[in-house]
């Protein structure tokens, strides 16, 4: 039962608990209506019987004795109430009934055991259900009974007599049909209540679930024809949670549009960039296999300088393909687990060597003041070094670099050429490379891993042309000047 119900489509499970939550309410409400009623009807009944009880007569209690185990006479009006019953219940069960009354009410245990021990206090009233001697349904009040105007005397004492009860009934025909009125009524009431309830609910459930049918529609959409521009309308104000999931949804959508663009366009410039060398790396395998082939040897000088193109090369293909390695990875993000707290200036340190052996010529000074950062230890380090190659390969022989590090600001100032102004907004985009400087070694994504790096651990970047010539570059980093205490 509890599968089938999961089964069913989310709007018709709203609305049957809607329509279970209202007929649980309208039942109980029924129900609890109902008794109230009753107990209001009985109560009335109580109070008519309660009325009608008292001290009888001697004469009609003599009466009563003399129709012991007889039918009262109907035609006799010597009861004041003539459509209700009135007995004396002798302690053996015998029923002794006043003339004029409606008829003789079975006898139960509670009337005899009120017969055999009458209590004192007269009061007391023992209210029930029962039936007279042709099984209609009465309600009864048994009380000791207590007798008047014995001859003697004194004829207006009232007298306990020991060995009988008095018993007294109405009938429950009208209370009965009233109930059962009540009941129909009820019923109907609570039938209309829960198919208007069941109604309402799938109502409020496809006005309330209309934009979870949109999204559902739009992921559909996606889904089949991979269209990420698709947009679910939101209302500005909205802060309900079918809102916020329409807008996380836009959001994922455009960041996924975005990734899809930019991988779209890395693969574009990858292809472009991976054309070249291939393309001279073809042309030279040919041409050597070609020598081969028709056996006319390439001059040794030729054979070299093509051997050494070969090499040249590969070894670019081979920078390339790490450079996009690199950069992919930087694309996944840091990964959590090799991310820590490293020493900036251990890192720098590191760097400025493999800086030295590759511009042996060059002038490198450097000051560095401590600082820790939280990063990646290798990401950041070929950050540095890339920059550091950038100042070399730009240098002119014989030239100075200077690196420094002060309240976690690295900067390295060159005194090369420096960078068009023009240039500069283009220097971190992948791929991108000076018209001046096509001719040089490089991939042209070393500046776009070093920014992407550093704004991963949280930090900035920037080239500006210096003072006096040359390029400045300046590395921002969040950190302190001390590690943390778990370091000490």
């Amino acid at each position: 039962m509890i599968k089938r119900f999961r089964s069913l489509p989310i709007r018709s499970r709203l609305a049957l608990l809607v329509a279970a939550a209202v007929a649980f309410a309208v039942a109980a409400v029924s129900v609890t209506c109902w008794f109230i009623v009753q107990g209001k009807l009985y109560d009335e009944l109580n109070n008519d019987l309660a009325a009608q009880k008292g001290a009888v007569a001697y004469p009609l209690y003599e009466d009563a004795r003399s129709n012991c185990g007889k039918d009262p006479k109907s035609d006799a009006s010597t009861y004041r109430h003539s459509e209700s019953y009135a007995q004396v219940v002798l302690e053996d069960g015998t029923i002794c009934a006043f003339d004029g009354s409606a008829g003789t009410v079975k006898v139960t245990s509670d009337d005899t055991d009120v017969a055999k021990n009458p209590a004192p206090d007269t009061n007391v009233n023992e209210f029930r259900n029962g039936t007279d001697s042709n099984g209609t349904a009465v309600r009864v009040l048994t009380t000791p009974l207590v007798v008047t105007g014995i001859p003697g005397p004194n004829p207006e004492r009232r007298v306990l007599i020991s060995d009988a009860a008095f018993v007294i009934a109405v009938p429950l025909k009208s209370t009965q049909s009233t109930l059962n009125d009540l009941a129909l009524i009820l019923l109907l009431v609570s039938g209309i209540g829960v198919v208007g309830a069941g109604a309402t609910g799938l109502w409020v459930a496809r006005a309330g679930l209309r934009p979870v049918d949109k999204l559902t529609e739009a992921v559909e959409h996606v889904a089949r024809t991979e269209d990420l521009t698709i947009r679910i309308p939101v209302e500005e104000d909205s802060e309900d949670e079918i809102a916020r999931l329409s807008r996380s949804f836009n959001s994922m959508t455009t960041s996924l549009a975005n990734s899809r663009e930019v991988q779209q366009q890395l693969i574009a410039d990858a292809g472009h960039e991976l054309r070249t060398p291939l393309t001279s790396l073809r042309t030279n395998i040919e041409l050597l296999a070609r020598s081969e082939e028709t056996g006319r040897a390439i001059p040794p000088a030729d054979r070299k300088a093509l051997l050494s193109s070969v090499t040249a090369q590969m070894t670019e293909l081979a920078a390339l393909i790490g450079d996009l390695q690199t950069l992919s990875r930087s694309d996944a993000g840091q990964s959590g687990d090799r991310v820590q707290v490293v020493a900036l200036q251990d890192t720098v340190d590191a760097a400025l060597r493999r800086a030295r052996l590759r511009g042996p010529e060059l002038t490198i000074s450097a000051d560095l003041q401590p600082w820790f950062v939280r990063a990646e230890p290798s990401a950041l380090e070929r950050a540095i070094v890339n920059i550091l190659d950038n100042a070399v390969k730009f240098s002119p022989e014989g030239g100075t670099i200077e690196v420094s590090l002060n309240d976690g600001v690295l900067t390295v100032r060159d005194h090369g050429p420096g960078i068009p102004a023009e240039e500069l907004p283009h220097v971190f985009d992948r791929f991108w490379r000076s018209p001046s400087a096509r001719a040089l070694p490089g991939s042209g994504l070393g500046l776009s891993i070093v920014a992407r790096t550093v704004q991963q651990s949280g930090g900035e970047i920037s080239l500006t042309r210096a003072e006096g010539g040359g390029t400045l570059a300046a590395i921002r980093l969040p950190g302190a000047p001390t590690p943390p205490p778990a370091l000490d």
